[in-house]
């Protein structure tokens, strides 16, 4: 088993999975690209990764489904043997913005399974290969990052599924971080806001507006790279006594104001 670190980031071929896997790499991770669709970006990402120097692998899994999360972790223990950060990344947001008056239970099941119930049962799986790997490795300081949204704690009515599986991917982190602190696996969850995406590219204009107008403090869209900044600095060890912290990449956006 080599000792070079493994970061296994889902949703990773894309948007900020896509910033984060690229940082990863960049400061000496193996990553492992998860993708639910997207193949061929999946491996353009890992191309780039390697081009760059850097050591990457595409695997493909829903995580919403009990049966792609335990293949994607034995593909993962017969590829590299190790784990040592976990970047809950994947997430869908509702395919219609509807008023929680109107919204469907389709949209809310997708959501909650894909956004919550996945990340939460593959952190026990993969928490439990951490605890495994911790008599077995020198040194080894696993980490578990949960990217949640500032919609875990601000209300959009017209999005009610999607702030509820954020906020229970908040709770889940808390709880991960309470029951694995004492193993020495620090748990964190990173907070983006307005970020610029495929999955906001929809609502562009109105952000573009609202930004102007002083939503954002820092008066600017977020980008993937802002939010792999935070999380190359719990990969890198440099917050080992603040497991449970909640990061806010937002660019002051949830800062009380008057």
């Amino acid at each position: 088993m080599t000792d070079k670190p493994v970061a296994l980031v889902t949703g990773g071929s894309r948007g900020i999975g896509c910033g984060i896997a690229e940082m990863l790499g960049s400061i000496g991770y193996r990553v492992a690209v998860n993708y639910r669709r997207s193949a061929d970006e999946a491996r353009q990402l890992v191309d780039r990764i390697v081009a760059a120097g850097g050591e990457a692998a595409a695997f493909q899994a829903d995580i919403g489904l009990d049966a792609d999360r335990q293949r994607l972790v034995e593909e993962l223990r017969s590829r590299f043997g190790r784990i040592d950060l976990l970047v809950n990344n994947a997430g869908q947001a509702p395919s219609v913005r509807a008023d929680i008056l109107e919204a469907s239970q389709e949209s809310f099941d997708r959501l909650i399974e894909t956004n919550l119930k996945g990340p939460y049962f593959l952190t026990q799986a993969v928490a439990n290969w951490m605890l495994e790997l911790k008599g077995r490795i020198g040194s080894y300081r696993p980490k578990i990052v949960f990217v949640t949204s500032i919609s875990a704690e601000a209300a959009s009515i017209n999005r009610g599924d999607y702030c509820i599986s954020k906020a229970g991917l908040s709770m889940a982190a808390r709880l991960f971080a309470v029951r694995l602190a004492a193993e020495d696996i620090g748990v964190f969850e990173i907070r983006p806001g307005i970020i610029e995406t495929d999955m906001t590219a929809g609502v562009k204009d109105k952000y573009n507006a609202l930004i102007a107008d002083g939503l954002v403090p820092q008066q600017r869209w977020g980008t993937p790279r802002d939010i792999a900044q935070a999380i190359r600095a719990i990969a890198q060890d440099l917050l080992p006594f603040s497991t449970g912290a909640v990061i806010n990449v937002d660019g002051g956006l949830t800062l009380p104001r008057l």
